[in-house]
């Protein structure tokens, strides 16, 4: 039991660094990889063409609007407006749902 104690003593100054919790390691600011500059230039260009798409599709629906009051019809596409504006508020908070996610 003694010897037990005398290794355990002696190993001690050793292990206390272990028995301390580090907490969450700093990982700074981050720093892209080599070759990222490619997936950046693509991750812009969905960015601008899922922006493009948007417009598109307000148009769309107005122009749907448009010819269905001509015609006489009634207000069928408040449905599809607010689905084209659900994708527009998603897609112009992405850059910060993502930013707070990180």
């Amino acid at each position: 039991m003694t010897s037990l104690l005398t290794t355990v003593l002696d190993a001690s100054p050793h292990l206390a660094p272990l028995a301390q919790p580090s907490g969450v390691p700093d990982v700074g600011g981050g720093e892209a990889p080599p070759g990222a500059e490619g997936l950046l230039t693509v991750l812009k260009w969905v960015a601008w063409s899922v922006t493009a798409l948007c417009v598109a599709g307000i148009f769309g629906v107005a122009a749907r609007m448009a010819v269905d009051h001509s015609r006489g019809g009634g207000r069928e596409h408040a449905r599809g407006l607010g689905m084209v504006l659900g994708a527009c508020l998603l897609v112009g908070s992405a850059s910060g749902i993502v930013g707070a996610l990180v």
